[in-house]
């Protein structure tokens, strides 16, 4: 293995101790104080058991209390939340992807924005039937883009990507009635349904939380990952770094934090021109470092190998090392705390959206008619904060990974033919991945995705979950903080391949990737659905019969239940550490992690104890194989 050596849970706690100290010499708040406040959380809350929908309450379910005022018993009660979370998660994706396609349709040669993979965009329109013959790509972007933001309120029909689906996967959705309409309206409906004196039948609240989800995965988010590759470019494997030690105190250091690849792809443009770095070393420092927090980092990652500085409970650690100049932010996982943060340091918390406005920040209304003009000003700021800083207060850990990043489902597959065969055709193919799962050289797959949650010790269960599941030469496919916990840890370095089993160690080897996939970010677990319905085609196996399971053992967002409700509705197994708010409705919580199976073969399951909850996974991926008589 050489000098390659993994960085562990406790080395990441050491140093964040460590900045800790210098947040506390300076009156700063953190996260981990903020908890101990909070703990114990309302087990009311907690359960689901609580309504506030009409002013008549709140009402609160217990053995005295069975019915709120209304009449509505447990199960409607914690159905209906459950929905409701599952909305607001699927409005917050797929609102992203909304405005990626409002920018698409401000692309134009000598703009802000330009068509950086004409051909992805071709074949989108021809898989949607739009003539793309004779048609300059300018215009084909501005018509897809208005075919697209249709998609989020058309009067009529299902989601145009629903088509992507393998023909079983596409009958089940019929069949139980949960194809996604327009976008937008299966929110509204959500919503509807949720209202007082609405749906209080669990059956029908979870059936619209399925649909709802879809919405989102096979919609919103996957018109947002599938049109900023057409923008910003496909993503193929590059190498990057990952963790603290990214951040160089001898330079202008600005973080993007977010999810919105429109932001953070102009602030990059623009940070590395000759104009910005000349500016930058008149004021001292040796030039402009950018590096990431959360999904931003994610997509600048794979696309420009812009370095990751961390994932979710890390954002306030940037701020913590006392040489971030300005951290800006999009939208989504923005921790109102960097305010007050910031201004117990030198730093800059640059708010740039109408829908993610706070308290104690710099407000840059950024719009894609004015990217240029707004990334210029936002660099300037930063940069002329650098004479700003307290020199007492600067601390970098140096602690840092190497990390190949990038692999869109296009990257893979080619990826993977080019080593079973000696020509790639134009799209690729999952056979190869197919025949090494037959073979049985690889059991199986997991996709993990998600949050950091502080109920769980940060990072260890994605870290100690993808080591055992590599050792069971089970590959990994990752997105979001998941991904970057991998990256810090040094399970996307191509070395950490000797820590898998031989099969695995073998194809990781061949295809020269390391035993992590980094599949983007949380919007990209699209890519995931669009690998599996692929998968599903080219073994003639119906997606609930791949031995793949999903996993998000530390989600935390009302996001990561609408993911959970498209995986799981895709034919996906998910298998979560942090129990969903709806244990107490046996009704909801028996339907979730069992009832679902009967509905669209496949459920959630629940282990709070990470060794359980990996166990489980290969179980379930070694049961798949059996049933497969592979």
């Amino acid at each position: 293995m050489g000098d390659f050596k993994l960085t562990t849970v406790e080395e990441f706690e050491a140093a964040t101790d460590r900045l800790l100290e210098t947040g506390a010499k300076v009156g700063a708040d953190s996260w981990q104080l903020r908890v101990k406040r909070q703990t114990p959380h309302c087990k009311f809350g907690e359960e689901g058991t609580c309504c506030r929908i009409c002013t008549m309450g709140p009402c609160r379910i217990t053995p005295k209390a069975p019915r709120g005022i209304c009449g509505c018993d447990v199960h409607g009660i914690v159905g209906r939340n459950y929905l409701r979370f599952t909305a607001g998660g699927s409005a917050t994706h797929s609102d992203h992807g909304r405005e990626i396609c409002h920018t698409l349709h401000c692309t134009a040669p000598d703009g802000n924005y330009k068509v950086k993979d004409p051909e992805k965009l071709i074949r989108i329109a021809k898989e949607w039937g739009v003539e793309t013959e004779g048609k300059d790509i300018y215009d084909l972007a501005h018509e897809m883009a208005e075919l697209a933001l249709l998609e989020y309120g058309k009067p009529f029909g299902t989601q145009r990507f629903l088509k992507r689906a393998p023909k079983h996967t596409q009958e089940i959705w019929a069949r139980e009635g949960i194809e996604p309409r327009a976008i937008d309206r299966e929110v509204a409906t959500a919503l509807h349904m949720t209202h007082m004196g609405c749906s209080s039948k669990p059956e029908a609240l979870i059936r619209q939380a399925l649909r709802c989800g879809l919405s989102d995965g096979w919609g919103g988010s996957m018109a947002g990952t599938e049109f900023s590759d057409v923008m910003f470019g496909t993503p193929k494997p590059i190498e990057t770094e990952a963790n603290l030690g990214v951040m160089n105190p001898d330079n202008v250091n600005i973080v993007v934090h977010g999810h919105d690849p429109s932001l953070s792809e102009m602030i990059c443009e623009y940070a590395d021109s000759k104009e910005m770095i000349d500016y930058a070393k008149s004021v001292g420092a040796k030039g402009i470092t950018i590096s990431g927090v959360c999904c931003t980092s994610n997509e600048v990652a794979m696309r420009r190998g812009i370095p990751m500085a961390g994932n979710f409970l890390q954002q306030e650690n940037v701020v913590l090392t006392g040489c971030c100049e300005a951290i800006v932010v999009d939208v989504q996982c923005i921790f109102p705390a960097l305010g007050p943060l910031s201004k117990c340091f030198h730093t800059k918390f640059i708010t740039t959206s109408k829908i993610a406005q706070m308290p104690d920040s710099d407000f840059i209304h950024f719009e894609p008619e004015t990217a240029g003009e707004n990334a210029k000003a936002i660099i300037k700021m930063a940069i002329e904060n650098f004479k700003n800083r307290k020199p007492e207060l600067i601390y970098v850990p140096q602690m840092k990974q190497k990390a190949t990043v990038g692999y869109s489902f296009e990257a893979i597959v080619k990826t993977l033919d080019t080593v079973a065969n000696s020509h790639v055709d134009e799209f690729g193919t999952t056979k190869p991945l197919v025949e090494c799962v037959n073979s049985g050289v690889l059991r199986g797959a997991v996709a993990m995705v998600g949050c950091n949650n502080p109920k769980i010790r940060p990072d260890q269960a994605h870290i100690e979950l993808m080591k055992k599941l590599l050792a069971n030469d089970i590959i990994v496919v990752a997105s979001g903080c998941s991904a970057q916990a991998a990256a810090k840890a040094g399970l996307m370095d191509k070395e950490a391949r000797n820590l898998c089993g031989a099969g695995l160690k073998r194809v990781c080897e061949l295809a020269d990737i390391p035993p992590v996939l980094h599949m983007g970010s949380c919007v990209d677990i699209s890519r995931m659905m669009v690998l599996a319905a692929e998968i599903a085609k080219d073994s003639g196996w119906n997606i609930s019969q791949i031995p793949l399971v999903g996993c998000a053992p530390e989600w935390m967002s009302e996001k990561a239940v609408s993911i959970g409700n498209y995986v799981v509705a895709t034919g996906i197994d998910t298998y979560l550490g942090v129990e969903p708010y709806a244990t107490g409705s046996t009704e909801v919580d028996n339907l979730l992690k069992g009832g679902l199976a009967d509905w669209v073969e496949a459920k959630f399951t629940v282990e709070k104890d990470i060794d359980k909850l990996v166990d489980l996974m290969i179980e379930r991926i070694e049961e798949k194989r059996v049933a497969l008589g592979i």
